[in-house]
């Protein structure tokens, strides 16, 4: 058995990662027997390299090796494609066609993007994997197949499973073995080491000298998320190759190159259960109770004032019972006078008020208190919103992405929300 940096060399893999290396093991490991593979992984981690060790150290090594992409090929001429066609059997069909599965006979066949394939493709496959037999399409006359399958996808099958997407008795025979690559993000160690490779190759093909990252150009490439992974690593080592007349790069110029990267300590998507309709209809419904409880804060402001200006108690008081009643309900009545007693603290004392009332209330006034009242109803906004996060993240022990889930917003939002009040 070849050791995995054997393994390495030849296939060009770089990184020291042990997920990686766990990773080219159980290939090495299963490659000996016909079980079926499922490599798992986002996309642009390199799935790719799996099939062809496993192939190349298998006994079927000097038969055929066919890579197929899924995902390209349109639905309605993939099992032509897959398993062949007679001649005839549909319109432009002019002649017999063998498939991947017959020309592929006693080699490997490669399926990738596996979770893209139609329903009715997927029935055809799981009875290739069960028994080795297939139709061509047009043909009542089965034939048998002797392949070994490996698949690959970047979806979360169980997802499409649960969304009837992906037959949920194809993927467990298609996951005899399972192998994760895992996303660049989570080898560290090993970005710069192959946006050290990437640099030199392009420096090679273009004939010009290898680019060279400065020190605050490498922290920046190792905090970056990579959402494309390998393939964007690739790319933009390519780009800054060409393009950049300098070759010591710094992290002003890197910058460029990068997109959103102030938000790269973020996650692209935030998971959950719910459609994202949801959110949208839990944030109307949070405003609607703010801007609820700002009217009602308002109409006590207004009572308060009236109170000011005519020194009419008992109409006051009265319109302070309908008023909580419209805000507690029709509640039990001992409910409803004891919030009347606490609601009693907005009135002044007689002689205050006396006082207060043979004041002349000027115009400029009113347009001043109008003015303290409406600035004290924003504040008012603003200070329930950050006691909200503050309490939500408080429950769930300073986790933002658990927090952002229970107030129904994205955790950008939430992020944008701390740094805007400082919390």
């Amino acid at each position: 058995m070849e050791s995995i940096q054997s393994i390495k060399q030849r296939f060009e893999i770089i990184g020291n990662d042990l997920k990686l290396n766990r990773s080219i093991e159980k290939a090495i490991q299963v490659a000996p027997t016909d079980i079926s593979v499922l490599v798992t992984g986002e996309s642009g981690v390199g799935k790719e390299s799996l099939p062809k060790i496993i192939h190349s150290l298998s006994h079927r090594k000097h038969a055929k090796y066919i890579a197929v992409n899924c995902g390209a090929i349109p639905e309605g001429t993939i099992d032509s494609e897959l398993f062949g066609h007679e001649k005839g059997a549909f319109t432009g069909a002019t002649a017999t066609r063998r498939g991947y599965f017959e020309v592929a006979d006693g080699g490997t066949i490669f399926l990738d993007e596996v979770g893209e394939l139609p329903l009715t493709t997927q029935v055809r496959l799981l009875r290739v994997l069960e028994n080795g037999e297939f139709l061509k399409v047009g043909s009542s006359q089965v034939q048998k197949t002797n392949v070994r399958i490996v698949a690959a996808t970047n979806i979360k099958m169980f997802d499409a499973i649960k969304k009837e997407k992906f037959r949920e008795d194809l993927y467990y025979r298609l996951s005899t073995v399972e192998i994760n690559i895992p996303p660049l993000r989570e080898r560290q160690d090993d970005i710069h080491l192959l946006f050290r490779k990437f640099a030199s190759d392009f420096g090679q093909k273009y004939k010009m000298p290898t680019i060279r990252l400065e020190d605050d150009a490498r922290e920046i490439l190792l905090k970056y998320r990579w959402p494309g992974n390998i393939r964007q690593l690739r790319n933009i080592a390519e780009q800054i190759s060409v393009l950049e007349e300098k070759r010591s790069i710094t992290a002003f110029t890197l910058n460029a190159y990068l997109p959103n990267l102030s938000n790269t300590n973020l996650p692209a998507v935030v998971e959950k259960d719910k459609k994202e309709g949801d959110f949208s209809t839990e944030r109307e419904i949070l405003y609607k109770v703010l801007f609820d409880m700002k009217g009602d804060l308002n109409d006590l402001k207004k009572l308060t004032l009236e109170l000011l200006k005519n020194n009419d108690s008992d109409q006051v008081q009265a319109e302070n019972e309908n008023l909580i009643r419209k805000i507690y309900g029709s509640e039990e009545k001992e409910s409803v006078e004891n919030s009347t007693t606490e609601m009693e603290v907005l009135q002044l004392p007689e002689t205050r008020t006396e006082e207060v009332v043979h004041q002349p209330v000027h115009q400029e006034d009113k347009y001043h208190f109008a003015e303290e009242i409406q600035e004290e109803e924003t504040l008012s906004l603003q200070q329930k919103e950050i006691e909200l996060i503050k309490k939500s993240l408080e429950r769930n022990r300073g986790k933002r992405k658990a927090a952002a889930s229970e107030l129904g917003i994205s955790e950008r939002t939430l992020y944008r929300k701390i740094k805007q009040y400082d919390l």
